[in-house]
């Protein structure tokens, strides 16, 4: 019994796409979400509730992220998630 046929092999392909998905989880890397501080966590959640794009829920002591719908109980969480967030949309409409 033979090998595989090397028409049938794809590894190089699974390759190639894994080096290009670390590449992009390098560059999505590159925001720094450690220089965070509470302060400028509630001056950010302060700006971005201001803008409509988080909602605070007194009742339940909560933040809501609107465009992702995620909840948060913490505005340095909150904040370093859209740090994030905002780093992977600006990563995707780069690639388009």
């Amino acid at each position: 019994m033979s090998g595989p046929d090397s028409h049938d092999d794809t590894s190089a392909d699974y390759e190639q796409f894994e080096k290009e998905q670390l590449a992009q989880d390098r560059d999505a890397d590159g925001v720094d979400t450690a220089d965070v501080d509470d302060a400028m966590a509630r001056s950010l959640v302060d700006d971005l509730i201001d803008a409509d794009v988080v909602t605070p829920v007194p009742e339940d002591r909560v933040l809501v992220h609107q465009p992702s719908g995620t909840t948060f109980d913490s505005a340095t969480q909150l904040a370093v998630f859209h740090r994030g967030w905002t780093a992977g949309r600006d990563a995707d409409a780069e690639g388009e």
